[in-house]
């Protein structure tokens, strides 16, 4: 609890209790910028605990259609969570959708990928969400909730095996000694064999652990209060990088073979707390969140069995967030909201590549004695003495955000208008400091090998402030609302970190030739990307008992200062961000609901249709061709079906068969190699009886082989395919 926190709580205690407020009508489970009404002005799948766990959706990647336009592939480790809505994501760096965790804010993508553990409600809300939730939320905002010890008291307990030696054991306790307190306390554990065999090490390269817990307490101390307060931990240990070389030529992928071992490791501390007052025509709330995350990555960065070279990311980030929301309660004409945020994190980067033979001889030598030293005449030969060197990499980055935003809708009848605006200041800045030694001789006469020193220090600054404006007319009637919406989306800048080995490689060759070539960190920087996003759709549920319910909508997106993951040419070691383009993205999305007796039916279709307005990369004009790596299509559909069983035998018997499709996807900008269209079945058999039950399930039941990433690393092609069948069991107990 931080010193404003402690200020609101105290500085508002002083006031009377409102008669009309009762403890029962605090309101515990909707986002603090949300009222109870979860299909506002805007496109949004919400599912609950229950629908969760009978279908054995585990994280948000299993959300990938289900969700329309929502797509979120596996690209072979929990740090590369890559987001696509709608046609835009972001293979590194920001991300298009922000996530929040009961109320706090997620400010590290590498902490979006994580197993469900107790969840009661993911909400997906989709198109630029930025004039309420800020940076990083051009495609939409994430929101989940934790099961409520005011909600649900008990013990719960689950054990699970499944394919690929998979294992998962999860307990809880949730109690509550009033109905004023609750607490629970619970841990999460699971292991994986692996799916996929490295050839050349002879194992399982994606096998891991996972361990997670998570204390929470909530508390009303009085008529009108709420305070609430959430810490987990999560601790993970993988492989992964199951990345396959595939031959254009052939159309052929060769096996996962490279000889240096891959790995992820991360620990996350999180703490979130909200403090709610519920007066009698509006409420505050303070939320405070604090992160704390240390990962570590190795990586093989040729995914070859060649002695090229490694990449390591040491990464320790503090990140604070404080939020403060003003919004009205009671049921006028008017309505309105105002809110103020703001953010510091810190993040202390270490990014070492440890050059090896084959690839000093033909990244570097072969470089410099092609173009320079043959020159020179026949004595002239750049050597090294080192079969291997490190060049260091180290990173201090700093950014601090604020914001004031408000939302105000007048009613008019059926009618309400809606409009908002936020204004967002941002302000990051990188200290970086390169250096390598490497031992030289560049004349086949010499004896002796010279050292050189070579380093590449400084600091890069930059500023962005944004106006997100966000303009909406709903139309209510008996069976639903129509809606149209325009809004701003703002995703932040930031520096190409990993563009500094090659900077360092070309200022090493620059030394050795006594160049005195200037450099300068600036090419690393990229601006922020920002969007306009019109939306148009209903929702809709004809009949009094709700049995069918209907959601539709049609968008078009203007994408501008896009930001583009760019290869530099020839065998480059790095990758780099880039403003590099402007596109457009159109389409529409549909899901229904229905409900028939002992049958209940979810589906879903999304299409998007995305163009580069504007895109060239040396002498390649891309423009018109569609953008790379999001879907163009999603399908999802789930039909759910209670068997009729004794209550003797159960107390629900529960089948679900689902299917999730998605496609096509283009790998690069040059629309020349794509992914079609491909669909995985899942199915299972959920069975409950007094406290006890069990579930058999299954995914890509059909085990369809389809790809899920590719990339291109020193002019060698590779692909990342999707996980084959899994079956398991799991036992529950709850008490």
């Amino acid at each position: 609890m931080n010193i404003l926190s402690l200020f609101l709580i105290f500085s508002l205690s002083v006031a009377q209790p409102i008669d009309s407020v009762v403890l029962q009508s605090v309101d515990i489970v909707a986002p603090v910028k949300q009222g109870d009404d979860v299909q506002g002005d805007f496109s949004s799948t919400t599912l609950g605990r229950v629908a969760l766990e009978h279908r054995h959706i585990v994280s948000l990647k299993e959300l990938s259609a289900v969700a329309p336009n929502f797509y979120q592939p596996d690209y072979g480790s929990r740090m590369t969570s890559s987001i696509y809505v709608r046609g835009y994501g972001s293979r590194i760096d920001q991300p298009v959708v922000g996530l929040t965790v009961d109320d706090a804010p997620v400010m590290n993508k590498n902490n979006y990928d994580f197993d469900f553990f107790d969840i009661s409600q993911v909400q997906i809300m989709r198109g630029a969400q930025s004039t309420l939730y800020g940076r990083n939320t051009v495609g939409g905002a994430i929101n989940v909730r934790t099961l409520s010890p005011l909600v649900f008291q008990g013990k719960r307990l689950t054990v699970e095996y499944g394919s690929a030696e998979n294992v998962k054991i999860k307990a809880s306790h949730y109690a509550s000694s009033s109905r004023s307190f609750g607490w629970s306390a619970g841990v999460y554990y699971s292991h994986s064999g692996g799916y996929f065999n490295n050839v050349a090490r002879g194992e399982k390269c994606d096998g891991g652990d996972n361990l997670s817990a998570r204390v929470r307490h909530t508390y009303l101390p009085a008529d009108g209060w709420l305070i609430d307060n959430s810490l987990s931990f999560n601790y993970l240990d993988e492989g992964g990088w199951g990345y396959r070389a595939y031959d254009e030529a052939s159309a052929t992928l060769a096996p996962v073979a490279y000889n240096d071992a891959c790995s992820y490791r991360r620990v996350n501390v999180a703490d979130g707390l909200t403090v709610k007052r519920f007066f009698d025509t509006f409420a505050l709330s303070a939320t405070t969140g604090y992160s704390f995350t240390a990962d570590r990555m190795r990586l093989d960065n040729d995914f070859l069995p060649l002695e090229y070279f490694t990449l390591g990311q040491y990464q320790n980030e503090h990140s604070l967030t404080q939020e403060i929301v003003l919004k009205s309660t009671d049921e006028k004409a008017i309505n309105w909201l105002v809110g103020a945020f703001a953010f510091y994190k810190n993040i202390d980067l270490d990014a070492p590549v440890l050059f090896k033979q084959y690839g000093i001889e033909n990244l570097i030598l072969k470089n410099a004695n092609d173009n320079f030293f043959h020159l020179a005449g026949p004595d002239y030969h750049l050597e090294f003495r080192d079969s291997s060197f490190p060049i260091e990499d180290k990173f201090t980055l700093p950014t601090f955000g604020t914001a004031l935003y408000g939302q105000m809708g007048w009613s008019i009848g059926r009618f309400l208008l809606a409009a908002g605006l936020r204004l967002d200041y941002e302000r990051s800045s990188m200290r970086y400091n390169s250096y390598a030694q490497v031992h030289y001789k560049y004349r086949r006469s010499e004896s002796d090998y010279r050292t050189l020193v070579t380093t590449f220090k400084g600091r890069e600054s930059m500023d962005a402030l944004e106006l997100l404006p966000r303009f909406s007319v709903t139309y209510s009637h008996n069976y639903g609302k129509i809606y149209a919406t325009l809004s701003k989306g703002f995703k932040a800048g930031g520096y190409n970190t990993q563009l500094f080995s090659d900077i360092l490689q070309k200022k090493l060759t620059d030394d050795i030739l006594n160049n005195k070539a200037e450099t300068d960190a600036s090419a690393t920087l990229y601006r922020p990307e920002t969007n306009w996003t019109c939306e148009l759709g209903t929702h809709f549920s004809p009949f009094a008992d709700g049995r069918l319910s209907l959601s539709a909508a049609l968008f078009y997106i203007d994408c501008r200062d896009q930001q583009l993951t760019v290869f530099p040419k020839g065998l480059s070691t790095g990758r780099m961000m880039s403003n590099a383009g402007r596109s457009h993205s159109c389409g529409g999305e549909f899901a229904v609901r229905y409900s028939l007796g002992r049958v209940v039916l979810d589906a879903s279709y999304g299409c998007a249709y995305t163009e580069f307005d504007r895109y060239t990369s040396g002498d390649d004009d891309y423009s018109g061709n569609s953008l790379p790596f999001a879907p163009r299509e999603t399908v999802a559909a789930n039909i759910a079906y209670s068997i009729p069983v004794s209550r003797e035998l159960a107390n629900f018997l529960v089948l679900n068969v689902g299917y999730n499709g998605v496609g096509r996807i283009y790998w690069n900008e040059a629309n020349s190699l794509a992914q079609s269209y491909y669909g995985l079945w899942s199915a299972s058999l959920t069975w409950e009886k007094g406290h006890f039950g069990a579930s058999l399930w299954g995914k890509n039941i059909l085990n369809e082989r389809y790809n899920t990433f590719y990339f291109k690393s020193i002019g060698n092609n590779f692909f990342a395919q999707g996980k084959p069948r899994q079956i398991g069991l799991s036992l529950h107990i709850n008490l």
